[in-house]
C-alpha cells in the first residue's frame, strides 16, 4: 500500500489512476494519523513553494512526515514539487523546504531565450549517474514527461540519480538512502512512468 499526501496540491488522482493500471493499491489522505502508519509515501505536488510548505504546516503534516522520512526511514518519493520540497530552500520563496537532502531549488537562467523558454514543458531524456532498483528496466531509452520552472541543484553529487539537459544539465532525479525525488512526471510518462512507480512500489 502506497500512502499519497493530500495538502492540496498537485494532481493525485493521476498518481493513482497509474498505480492502479499496474495493480499497486494506494490510499490519498491528509490524515496524519493514517500518514502514521505508511510503510511508503508518494509527496505529489504542483504549484509554488512557499504555498507547499504552507499547506503541510497547517495541515498538521509536516512533523508526522518527518518522523516517517528522517526517524523511521520508510520509502519517499517527491515528485515535481515534492521534490522541490524537500531541498533546503528555493529561489521562488522565503520559506525553508524539509531539508531532507542537501539541496536547493533554483529557477532557470537561459542564455539562449530564442530557443529555451521556461517552463520546462515536454518529453525528454534522463542520464542516469548511479546505478537503482528504480531505474531498473528503463534504461537507457527511458524520458519523461516535464512541467517545470525550478529545477533543483543538489551539492553532493553522490545524491544524483539522474540528470536531464534543457541547455543547462540540472538534477532530474536524486536518492538519497530512502529520499528520492524525480522532477518530471511519472503519471504522465506511459510505460516509462509506469515503470518507475512499479520499481518504487516494489522497494523494501
Amino acid at each position: 500500500m502506497i500512502t499519497i499526501i493530500d495538502y492540496k496540491t498537485g494532481n493525485l488522482g493521476s498518481i493513482q489512476n497509474m498505480l492502479k493500471k499496474i495493480k499497486v493499491e494506494s490510499v490519498i489522505t491528509s490524515s496524519p494519523d493514517k500518514i502514521a502508519g505508511a510503510s511508503k509515501i508518494i509527496l505529489p505536488g504542483v504549484g509554488t513553494f512557499d504555498q507547499g510548505i504552507e499547506n503541510l504546516i497547517k495541515m498538521q503534516l509536516k512533523d508526522i512526515l518527518n518522523k516517517k522520512v528522517a526517524e523511521e526511514k520508510i520509502p519517499v518519493l517527491g515528485i515535481c514539487l515534492g521534490m522541490q520540497l524537500m531541498t533546503l530552500k528555493s529561489e521562488e520563496g522565503v520559506l525553508p523546504g524539509l531539508g531532507w537532502i542537501d539541496a536547493e531549488t533554483i529557477r532557470f537562467r537561459f542564455e539562449n531565450h530564442a530557443e529555451y523558454k521556461s517552463p520546462h514543458i515536454g518529453w525528454n531524456f534522463i542520464r542516469q549517474h548511479k546505478e537503482s532498483r528504480l531505474l531498473q528496466d528503463m534504461y537507457p531509452e527511458g524520458r519523461f514527461y516535464f512541467v517545470h520552472s525550478y529545477y533543483v541543484r543538489a551539492n553532493n553529487p553522490d545524491d544524483i540519480l539522474t540528470s536531464t539537459i534543457y541547455e543547462t544539465e540540472f538534477t532530474s532525479s536524486f536518492e538519497k538512502g530512502n529520499i528520492i525525488g524525480v522532477q518530471f512526471h511519472p503519471e504522465k510518462s506511459h510505460k516509462f512512468g509506469m515503470a518507475l512507480l512499479r520499481n518504487f512500489a516494489e522497494l523494501c
